[in-house]
């Protein structure tokens, strides 16, 4: 596995690092626990290095099979969880809360579940509009301070966000979603990170499965699966989008590579220091998605991928507008 190095600042980790929301949370019935323990370790096994969770997911429960999962080798790995989010006694997430009290109390649950003294990556999980971003910055470089987090992250904030919170607080790593249908970030966010020297994590890369062409209908998708509401994961916007699927699949094909791998080069190939988190559950897709730090696209093919989401266009919210408002997105 080869690595990258998390912003200027940020710990040395694998070039690709492993999404975990989806063993516990989001996708329909989620698998054993058991079976997720021993997914997380073969992942370490196979040189992976970076693990990505968060209190919301579960909620609580994918904090806990981390701590499990990675106590053994917790000093070989690094670890981001995130803060942000009000949960109420039903498990649900009832908007955002960032105040300094609420952080310190999200940190303090956190590495208890996790097994461990320090939080590697701590993340604001959506900006709270009600609590001021230098205020947030403030409460995690005390925690730094403190010992008991390493390096200070955003997820999903604007350049204007990034900007005020890194000048009261270094910011290691923006976590966002990117892929070749979600590029949004690349005309304001990218250039910011840059000249900041921060890291971009880029979540949901494989487009939430679309992109590696593993999901041929809507009618696949389950109804607790929580793509059923989304825009994209609609029958007339799957039909639309399809033609991206298979450009991408033609490719692969020509590359000797599978739609994922191809998928994933792309993102890894747009800046050296972009950490894709592909999410799994299945020991062969892991197996699969690692091989792509070894894929290197040629500039033409490169060029091709970008060109085709321009040329064909994505139908589709990335999220239902109530869940957008709901986390602030």
């Amino acid at each position: 596995m080869i690595t990258r190095k998390l912003g200027a600042r940020g710990p040395e980790t694998s070039a690709l690092g492993l999404g975990c929301m989806g063993m516990t949370a989001s996708y329909g019935t989620p698998p054993a626990r058991a079976e997720m323990v021993q997914l997380v370790r073969d992942a370490h096994q196979m040189g992976v290095t970076f693990f990505d969770t968060a209190e919301v997911y579960g909620p609580y429960a994918n904090e806990d099979l981390l701590g499990e999962a990675l106590e053994p080798i917790r000093d070989q790995v690094v670890l981001a969880t995130k803060f942000g989010f009000k949960i109420d006694n039903a498990g649900r997430s009832v908007g955002t809360d960032s105040r300094p009290e609420h952080i310190r109390a999200v940190c303090e649950a956190s590495l208890k579940r996790l097994r461990t003294d320090r939080l590697d990556l701590f993340y604001q999980h959506r900006v709270d509009p009600a609590v001021p971003i230098e205020e947030v910055a403030g409460t995690v470089a005390d925690l730094i301070t403190e010992g008991k987090v390493l390096h200070f992250g955003l997820s999903e904030a604007g350049a204007g966000t990034i900007k005020r919170a890194h000048a009261y607080c270094t910011v290691t790593a923006l976590q966002s979603e990117y892929s070749l249908w979600t590029r949004q970030i690349e005309a304001e966010i990218l250039p910011t990170l840059e000249e900041r020297g921060i890291a971009l994590v880029a979540f949901s890369p494989l487009g939430r499965g679309f992109l590696t062409g593993a999901i041929a209908s809507a009618d696949e998708i389950g109804a607790q699966d929580f793509r059923k509401s989304h825009p994209r994961f609609q029958p007339e916007a799957m039909a639309h989008n399809k033609a991206l699927v298979d450009r991408i699949a033609e490719i692969g094909r020509d590359l000797n590579a599978t739609p994922a791998q191809v998928v994933l080069a792309w993102v890894l190939a747009q800046k050296p220091w972009i950490v894709p988190i592909p999410g799994t559950t299945k020991r062969a897709r892991l197996a699969e998605n690692l091989a792509a730090v070894d894929l290197v696209l040629p500039e033409a093919v490169q060029k091709a991928l970008t060109e085709a989401t321009a040329t064909l266009g994505v139908v589709g919210a990335r999220y239902p507008k109530v869940l957008e408002d709901a986390a602030g997105l």
